[in-house]
């Protein structure tokens, strides 16, 4: 058995930009070849498969539609192609370059559960134009007004979408844009401040897209109980605000704020508890005008203590980092950046939609009997 092939997934909206990131890896890594789905052919009954290396097409081939959904003919054909490209012995390096609004985490875990000898998952790459991010993160279309569905079924956004590519990859490609200010370049960076930042036409992305990738750390990276949220940041006029609190909020002033809190910032994410439900940690995750709230499972402190040690070790880390005497792990954790960020407004709406000193008296059984507001939302 010869060496693995690399494979290297490039993601991203900013089509433009993940076309230079692309072209960029194959002019310079010896023996590369792109591999890409076209779903925008699902009409056809097919997804279209391509692959090119440095010098232009190679093949093309068709994959048919999987229940009639176009994503998931790319799941049931990506693994098979790779191998095919493996075995050849001719590739080096087998850059995915993904179609639009196909997020890189699902396909990094597919590429990494299947656990072939003959394939290493090397990098995940988000190509971005920094001039569109803001735009992409102010879209609140369906993906699939936009043309952008990777299925009938999906009920995804433009903004949510773009915004998950964004923040899972460990290295952004940037593309060189005229039209970026410091503004774009500074939102950029806040909204994933750990990310390497590579200029696509002069960095070395070859070496960044190469350098090994963690699909477990990736996901513990993501997940609403430990995610490497931004910190506090203000820089050419954008800001970051990290609002961490110990107290339940109120069910019934925390719903009727939502809508506020939702638009006071481009994009918001993190964890938080309501006082009546204390066992529930509770996803915030906002993007273009719209707000995802959805239980992430229980907090630490509410299971037994046989349970933790089925815990990944990330997440008894960020548990340790919020414990409280009384509360435990539950916390409120909730990461605000925006241009134009208005923080004092913001902390003011946040606090008042606290449990009041009066309310906070009444002990856990008491909240049990304040307005469940958030069962509509939690559950349909």
């Amino acid at each position: 058995m010869g060496p693995r092939m690399d494979v290297v997934l490039v993601a991203g909206l900013h089509a433009e930009a993940r076309s230079a990131a692309v072209t960029r890896l194959l002019a310079t890594v010896p023996g590369s070849v792109a591999l890409h789905h076209d779903l925008a052919t699902a009409a056809t009954g097919a997804v279209t498969r391509t692959t090119r290396d440095a010098h232009g097409p190679l093949t093309t081939g068709e994959a048919p539609l999987v229940n009639d959904c176009a994503c998931c003919a790319l799941r049931e054909d990506l693994v098979p192609e790779l191998e095919r490209l493996a075995a050849s012995g001719l590739t080096r390096l087998a850059v995915v370059d993904l179609w639009d609004s196909v997020e890189p985490k699902a396909m990094a875990e597919l590429v990494a559960a299947h656990g072939s000898a003959a394939l290493r998952l090397s990098g995940v790459l988000t190509a971005v134009d920094p001039g569109l991010v803001l735009p992409s993160l102010g879209n609140g279309d369906d993906l699939a007004d936009a043309g952008l569905a990777a299925a009938a079924s999906d009920q995804r956004t433009v903004a949510d979408t773009w915004a998950r590519q964004l923040e899972y990859a460990p290295v952004l490609a940037v593309l060189e844009s005229a039209d970026a200010d410091a503004e774009d370049r500074a939102l950029l960076a806040q909204l994933h401040p750990t990310a390497r930042r590579v200029p696509i036409g002069h960095g070395d992305l070859a070496g960044a897209a190469r350098a090994g990738f963690d699909v477990e750390a990736a996901a513990a990276a993501q997940h609403p109980a430990c995610a490497l949220l931004p910190a506090e940041a203000e820089e050419h006029g954008v800001a970051t605000l990290v609002w961490h609190r110990d107290r339940p909020f109120h069910p019934e002033r925390l719903y009727a704020a939502l809508e506020e809190l939702t638009c006071a910032a481009v994009r918001s994410r993190g964890r938080f508890w309501l006082a009546d439900r204390p066992d529930t940690l509770l996803a915030w995750d906002a993007a273009g005008g719209a707000l995802c709230v959805e239980s992430a499972g229980p907090w630490l402190a509410a299971l037994p203590d046989a349970a933790w040690e089925l815990v990944p070790p990330p997440r008894r880390a960020a548990a340790a980092l919020d414990w409280h005497p009384r509360h435990g792990d539950r916390c409120q954790h909730l990461v605000f950046t925006s241009p134009g960020l208005d923080r004092a407004a913001l902390e003011r709406v946040l606090e008042s939609c606290l449990l009041t000193d009066r309310e906070y008296a009444a002990g856990p059984e008491g909240w049990k009997a304040l307005p469940p507001a958030f069962a509509a939302l939690l559950n349909p």
